[in-house]
C-alpha cells in the first residue's frame, strides 16, 4: 500500500474538520425530538443552549427569534423546531402555549377539558427552521391529525401519552419508536427539510 503524503494526510484532516464544523446543529434540549429528526437526518449534531422562549401564537416567530439568538452564540447552520398541539375544544389552543399548559395542568387537565366540551379534536403540528445566517431562514412542516384520550402507554415524551392519531389503535407513548417516526409531524418536517438540504 502506497503511503499518503503529508501533506495530503493534512489537506484530508482539516476537510474532515470543516465537514464536522459545518455539521447542522440541532438546538434542543430535549433527547426524544433529536433522535427523532436524527433518523431523518443521521449527520445533525445535538446542541443544548437556553435561547429566549417568546409568548407567542406564531410558531414562526418562536423559531425565528431562537434562531437569531442562536447566531449570538456562534456561527453556523442551526436548526430549531416547535411543536404545537391545537385542540378544537378550545378553537386552536394551546398551541404553541403547550409548554406552559402542560407545567400548569399537566396532560390530565387536557383529558379534563376536551371531555368537558365533548369535543376531542387535536391536531399536532411540528414546524423546522432551519438557517445558516441571519438573513434567510426556511421553515417545514408538517402536521398529523388526532383525538385526545385517556393518557396510555410509558414511551415518548410530552402529551404523547394522551395522542391518538387518526386511523391507529395506540397513542403516540404506546408505539414503538419505528412505530411513531412513521406517523410523526416531526418526522414529516424534517424529511422536508432533507429534501430541500439535498437540493442545494
Amino acid at each position: 500500500m502506497n503511503p499518503v503524503p503529508a501533506g495530503a494526510e493534512r489537506n484530508i484532516r482539516n476537510a474532515t474538520e470543516r465537514d464536522t464544523s459545518s455539521m447542522i446543529k440541532f438546538i434542543t434540549g430535549n433527547n426524544g425530538k433529536f433522535k427523532e429528526v436524527q433518523t431523518i437526518l443521521p449527520n445533525v449534531e445535538q446542541l443544548d443552549i437556553d435561547l429566549p422562549e417568546i409568548q407567542e401564537i406564531d410558531a414562526r416567530e418562536i423559531i425565528r427569534t431562537k434562531l437569531n439568538a442562536a447566531f449570538e452564540h456562534a456561527e453556523g447552520e442551526f436548526i430549531v423546531e416547535d411543536t404545537s398541539l391545537y385542540l378544537d375544544c378550545l378553537h386552536g389552543l394551546p398551541g404553541p402555549l403547550i409548554k406552559w399548559f402542560l407545567k400548569t395542568i399537566g396532560n390530565e387537565g387536557l383529558v379534563e377539558l376536551s371531555e368537558k366540551f365533548g369535543n376531542d379534536i387535536a391536531v399536532a403540528k411540528t414546524i423546522i427552521g432551519y438557517a445558516k445566517d441571519r438573513n434567510e431562514i426556511h421553515f417545514f412542516e408538517g402536521s398529523i391529525n388526532g383525538k385526545i384520550v385517556k393518557s396510555e402507554g410509558g414511551s415518548g415524551f410530552g402529551w404523547d401519552p394522551i395522542f391518538l392519531p387518526d386511523g391507529q389503535s395506540k397513542t403516540f407513548a404506546q408505539m414503538s419508536g419505528s412505530e411513531k417516526s412513521l406517523l410523526s409531524m416531526r418526522t414529516t418536517a424534517a424529511r422536508k427539510l432533507k429534501d430541500f438540504l439535498s437540493s442545494l
